[in-house]
Parts: C-alpha cells; structure tokens; sequence
C-alpha cells in the first residue's frame, strides 16, 4: 500500500531562494500524482529571488523525515552571507540518516558541504572551486557533470534546473526510463520527436 508520505515532497523556501531551480521538478511532480508541500524556517512568507510571496505549508520543527518522500533545496543569497539557512543542511542530515532522499541545487550544494554531507558522496555544484571555498574535505569527490545522483543524494550546479529534475524522476521512479529520456530531450534539448515518446506514441 502507499502512504502519504510516498507522494509527499517538500520543498524548502527562504528568503532569495532561486524559484526558477525547482520549476520544472515541481511542475511534473504534482501531475504525476506527487503533492509538494513547502517548508520555511517558520510559517511566516518568504519572497523568492523573483519577488514571488511565498506562505510556507509548515516550519521546519514540524518537518518529519518520516512524512517524506524527498526533501529539495534550492540556491539562495543566504547560503552565502551566514549561517541563517544551516538549519536546512541539518535538517538535509536527518532524512539522509533515516533514509529519506535529498535534492540539492546551486547555493544549497554550499549549505550541505559545511555539514559535511559531501564529505563521502560523489557530488557537483556550480565548480569545484565554489565548494572548496566552503573548506570541506570532500573535494575529491567532485564531479564536473550537470548533476550527480549518489545513494539518496542529488546535486547540481545552478544552470541545471533541468537534469536537477531528471535525476528527481529517476530517483522517485516517476517515469521509466523511456520517458525519462524523453522528458529530458524535450525539455532541454528542445527535441520535440521527444513529445511523442512521452505521449505514448
């Protein structure tokens, strides 16, 4: 049987966070019978680095790793300016450590390396040299690919919203892996024969 919290992904919102690095992951999610319910350091709005308010579903002290399916960062101004957002790299080694999936995208690769959540994983980011900054040891094992899937961990740098979500899918089992190729020709190579793969055609 399946549970709520098999369909249920959360995503974390903050002040600055990057909205248009979760559009596509959120988007297909939800028409795949996914709900995703947001997350902010508490219940009061956030305004997105596009100017959007967002009213957070629940604060972090609410998050359960056992009511989830996924936990998703974004990037955010605040990665880089202080510790405001360190809450969330916990909370990221909570699930991981109950075996719940995280997804990880631009500034939010930053958040987890200072946790050491990188330390032992294959991971990526914007470039290397971003994440070593953060004075992690995990610096070897880096790789230079649009997004790197890891036991329960994805990451990616900040122009891969789209390979981000792809690794989502496969993770999750949303699509197989015809579809899955499909989606991604579609929506990042722009190839439209793609469509009718996803259609079923």
């Amino acid at each position: 049987m399946t549970s709520s919290s098999d369909r249920t992904v959360h995503l974390a919102v903050y002040d600055t966070f990057a909205d248009w690095e979760t559009g596509h992951t959120t988007a297909h999610l939800t028409q795949n019978g996914y709900t995703v319910r947001t997350v902010g350091l508490s219940r009061e709005p956030v305004t997105t680095m596009g100017g959007l308010r967002v009213h957070p579903d629940l604060s972090l002290d609410e998050l359960r790793a056992r009511d989830s399916a996924l936990l998703i960062l974004t990037g955010a101004a605040e990665w880089d300016t202080g510790d405001a957002l360190a809450p969330f790299a916990r909370a990221a080694r909570d699930f991981l450590d109950a075996g719940v999936p995280v997804a990880a995208i631009c500034g939010a690769t930053a958040g987890l390396a200072r946790e050491g959540l990188l330390d032992g994983r294959a991971h990526t980011s914007a470039v290397s040299f971003y994440l070593a900054a953060t004075g992690y040891a995990g610096g070897a094992r880096y790789v230079d690919a649009d997004a790197v899937t890891d036991g329960g961990l994805i990451t990616a740098g900040p122009t891969e919203p789209v390979a981000f979500a792809r690794e989502i899918f496969a993770l999750l089992g949303v699509y197989d892996a015809k579809k899955l190729d499909a989606w991604y020709r579609l929506f990042h190579d722009s190839d439209a024969s793609a469509y009718e793969v996803l259609q079923g055609a």
